[in-house]
């Protein structure tokens, strides 16, 4: 009864498009003390709080949304946006690419940051106002699976305890399929009007590139190659960007007094707290239990329940923090494992019509849903494929 009322009133808090931080941590709290006693409550709670991994993954958090921030208020973001386009001579290059560079700041809403870049180019390959959508939203979520900064990749390696690099092999066939797929669904047929463009300044294009980069280029290196923890790599690319831009005293108290920052980190804790309460309560085991004694195929479980989640919620991160407790109770997590399941819930997130990237680009472009459906539905469906075939094979 409590899971039911927990629910419920999930479904409802999303439904309202309550905070995704206000709605996990609210919901968390609820379940506690319908199945909890007060003592038990507490002890979630405490241990939840000081949990390193919460910890961690709270600060990487914040500091992956504070770096974001301040590539947009020091206008660096644009910069590497219009460098990045003019070292591309190929405009569907150009309209593919620059939504998966803008795709690593990952804001909620962001692809509204490349639909006006992206618009100049797609008209002149002659998209309609439904293929400029799909280009926008598609290329602008391919990076997330193998972007180690992304913070639902970080959440999925935390609550799986399966390393960040497993689950990035396991996903790189599938990045490569979404980007041949996006290709083939629009941009194979479309024709490059280049009447009157003249040729782009490479080396200043360059050197732009290069500077405006070098932030996330350091992070994302130090993460990969130097092993650093993820929270103190964005610590050192805030810093490289804060030293390249130079923002005044005025821009970094507008980005430290953005309330997004504080609602995204307050989402990555409500997600653990959920999680904790889901274990603490009793409520895994008791699903784990019902999930094993329905002989489901693991690969159906791992397939269905992060997607519905993921769909419903319009947020992946719902469909993971939920599904892992529950599975983790009938199955013991892998590279590949988790890799099919943070895909799963990714995915259904990206079909979700409550997707606020999908909204705001349709609503940009002028577009209906339905129009944009037409190219999202078989991509999703042949990157579920992919995914499922990496599954078997990795």
């Amino acid at each position: 009864m409590a899971l039911i009322v927990s629910f419920v009133f999930l479904a409802a808090m999303l439904f309202k498009r309550a905070g995704i931080g206000v709605t996990l941590v609210s919901t968390a709290i609820l379940m506690s003390l319908l199945s909890m006693e007060l003592p038990q409550v507490g002890e979630a709670w405490v241990q939840t709080t000081s949990d390193p991994v919460t910890v961690s993954l709270v600060l990487v958090t914040f500091g992956i949304m504070l770096l974001s921030l301040l590539y947009k208020e020091t206008k660096a973001i644009e910069a590497l946006s219009e460098s990045f386009g003019g070292l591309l001579k190929n405009s569907k290059l150009i309209v593919s690419a620059l939504p998966a560079i803008m795709g690593l700041l990952p804001v909620p809403g962001g692809a509204l940051m490349s639909a006006p870049l992206v618009e100049k180019e797609a008209e002149r390959l002659g998209l309609e106002e439904d293929k400029k959508t799909y280009v926008n939203v598609w290329f602008r979520h391919i990076i997330f699976p193998v972007y180690p900064m992304s913070q639902i990749l970080i959440l999925t390696a935390t609550l799986t305890q399966v390393s960040l690099t497993s689950i990035i092999i396991s996903q790189i066939p599938v990045v490569v399929a979404m980007a041949v797929v996006g290709y083939f669904v629009v941009l194979r047929t479309a024709r490059v009007n280049d009447e009157g463009v003249q040729m782009p300044r490479f080396r200043e294009n360059l050197t732009s590139f290069l500077v405006s980069f070098s932030p996330i280029l350091i992070m994302i290196l130090s993460v990969v190659i130097f092993r650093i923890d993820v929270a103190v790599s964005a610590l050192v690319g805030i810093v490289t960007l804060i030293f390249i831009t130079r923002p005044s005293l005025q821009t970094l108290k507008k980005v430290i007094s953005d309330f997004s920052i504080y609602k995204i980190a307050l989402a990555a804790y409500g997600a653990m707290l959920l999680r904790n309460a889901i274990i603490f309560s009793g409520v895994s085991g008791i699903l784990g239990q019902a999930v094993a004694s329905s002989n489901l195929d693991e690969v159906v479980l791992l397939l269905a329940l992060p997607a519905t989640l993921g769909f419903i919620a319009g947020l992946p991160t719902v469909g993971i923090a939920i599904s892992v407790p529950i599975l983790a109770g009938s199955l013991t997590f892998t590279g590949s494992s988790a890799s099919l399941l943070f895909m799963s819930a990714y995915l259904g997130y990206l079909a979700a019509p409550t997707h606020l990237c999908l909204a705001l680009t349709a609503d940009y472009f002028k577009c209906s849903l339905n129009r944009a459906y037409k190219y999202l539905a078989p991509s999703l469906a042949a990157s579920f494929a992919v995914a499922l075939l990496a599954y078997y094979i990795l």
